[in-house]
């Protein structure tokens, strides 16, 4: 799934291509889509000026000239596919914003599991999420205080998009290793010391993550990860063998020495 990082490096991508721009169509490619994108809403939408294009945890919000918004989910798998309208849809399209200059943005999921909305003006979409982590106003006072409110272990709690909005299970898993924490420890149990220290991990996490801007730089070099995905290998800081478990249905990552419970 598209962590945060790669979902900041996409709206970045997408706000280049349409800001600006007038929609010419708003046109959806699978029955998932046309559930939303109604006949009534493609009509809404079309003809808008896109003002700003933001994000908002793992979601895109297309804001539109006449208030509207345009809401987007990348789900597990999708992207933007930014091009000409002239050309043949790339494989795998979901649903295409049309623009008046000849431009296109392709919403691609080989899953068909993304989705798209509109939004009515004065009624903008309900996200139920907690504060963004470079908040500056996410003191580890008040993230203590979200996580006091969940059961259970600290890594899960992170998941939970009510609790800080974006984090994901690789950088949950990494912020738990630079703040040198167990993916045990109980979320509600955590002191004001480690709750800074998860929280200064989770940010340092992150900006590992923006550098890199996780798949779209993939191959060109390597990810800075210090524990996701590297089962067996030498921990960065103690040269401990990273271990794998499963937790809440999710495999994670963690450094046995550093992070003893």
């Amino acid at each position: 799934m598209p962590e945060l990082p790669e979902v900041e490096f996409a709206v970045r991508r997408l706000r280049r291509a349409v800001r600006g721009r007038v929609i010419a169509q708003l046109r959806a490619h699978h029955p998932s889509q046309r559930r939303t994108l109604t006949p009534s809403v493609t009509r809404a939408a079309e003809g808008r000026r896109i003002v700003e294009v933001v994000r908002r945890g793992k979601h895109q919000l297309l804001l539109l000239d006449d208030g509207a918004t345009l809401l987007v989910h990348f789900k597990m798998d999708g992207d933007w596919v930014l091009d000409r309208r002239d050309r043949a849809l790339p494989p795998h399209a979901r649903a295409t914003l049309d623009l008046h200059d000849g431009r296109r943005a392709v919403l691609v999921d080989p899953r068909a599991l993304c989705t798209i909305s509109w939004h009515a003006p004065h009624a903008p979409p309900t996200l139920d999420l907690g504060p963004e982590p470079e908040d500056p106003a996410l003191t580890p006072a008040r993230f203590r205080s979200r996580l006091a409110r969940k059961r259970g272990p600290v890594k899960p709690a992170l998941l939970d998009q009510s609790v800080v909005a974006g984090a994901g299970n690789i950088y949950a898993a990494e912020a738990c290793w630079h703040a040198g924490i167990s993916l045990r420890a109980p979320a509600s149990a955590l002191s004001l010391a480690r709750a800074a220290r998860l929280l200064d991990g989770l940010r340092a996490a992150l900006g590992d993550g923006h550098v890199n801007a996780g798949r779209y730089h993939r191959g060109e070099r390597p990810l800075p990860f210090r524990v996701y995905d590297r089962e067996g290998q030498p921990c960065d800081r103690c040269g401990s063998r990273i271990r794998r478990i499963a937790q809440a249905g999710r495999s994670t990552y963690f450094c046995p020495r550093c992070q003893a419970r």
